[in-house]
């Protein structure tokens, strides 16, 4: 069984450093044509961009998609909301989770999964300051360790 190659566009490294991601996701997007241009050229970011559930419809704001050059009047605004599409159970299964104390959607990556425009989303939870900090140390630990294990081997 091959597995579709999957590109990606653009990763929110932030959002796993703010949250506990605690499910994720894979969503579709609703694009206009010069969208799809654009992002295969990897003009995209969604560090500032959040999710949320309106009407039933899953909801993504803040994502940019720089406006392709040759697209002339049919480019769209580049920060205009778009639709994500999930099915009908797992957005029930979202709602019921929010609905919890703290619980959030942010959006993790987009990438092309074959020729499809793909945005991974985490159902996550706030960290607190000293959660961020416990983050930090640990990463600096095996930073550490990862350049001693090799010192020791190379010498």
């Amino acid at each position: 069984m091959s597995q579709t190659p999957i590109k990606l566009i653009a990763n929110n490294k932030k959002a796993r450093h703010d949250y506990f991601i605690e499910d994720t996701f894979e969503a579709g997007v609703v694009l206009h044509g010069t969208e799809v241009k654009s992002l295969r050229m990897g003009k995209c970011s969604i560090k500032e961009s959040f999710i949320r559930i309106e009407k039933g419809e899953v909801i993504i704001y803040g994502m940019h998609i720089s406006p392709y050059e040759k697209g002339n009047i049919f480019n769209k605004d580049p920060m205009r909301p778009k639709k994500l599409m999930l099915h009908r159970h797992e957005i029930n299964k979202i709602e019921g989770r929010i609905g919890e104390q703290g619980m959030t959607l942010v959006p993790l990556q987009v990438y092309f999964k074959g020729s499809l425009v793909k945005v991974e989303i985490g159902l996550a939870k706030g960290k607190k300051l000293y959660d961020k900090r416990a983050d930090i140390a640990k990463k600096d630990q095996q930073r550490e360790a990862a350049k001693d294990f090799k010192i020791r081997n190379l010498g």
